[in-house]
């Protein structure tokens, strides 16, 4: 790719008990989708299944056919496990909060 400008980007995707961070050098131009599919993490993780996650770039939610800017931090979201408002009403139903207080 000599002469054309090289994107320096990271493609993160966080499990409860672990944290995947791959960094990539991309073609300016390139789309989360190519990064995602470029970093591996589709195969090394096949329960990732990117029509029904949610990526986003610095904690902002994007679309996979966004393109990305050089320094970027292309995340990866893992389905909520629970909805945070049910376990809020369950906890004030019993006089507590989320903060344990």
């Amino acid at each position: 790719m000599a002469g054309a400008e090289l994107l320096r980007i990271e493609v993160v995707h966080a499990l409860p008990d672990a944290q995947h961070v791959i960094a990539l050098e991309l073609a300016a131009g390139a789309t989360v989708r190519a990064a995602i599919e470029r970093s591996g993490l589709l195969r090394q993780f096949p329960e990732i299944r990117l029509a029904h996650a949610g990526v986003g770039i610095f904690g902002r939610l994007v679309k996979l056919d966004d393109r990305l800017g050089d320094g970027d931090r292309l995340e990866i979201y893992r389905p909520l496990v629970r909805d945070p408002k049910e376990a809020r009403r369950e906890l004030a139903s019993r006089g507590k909060t989320m903060g344990g207080v």
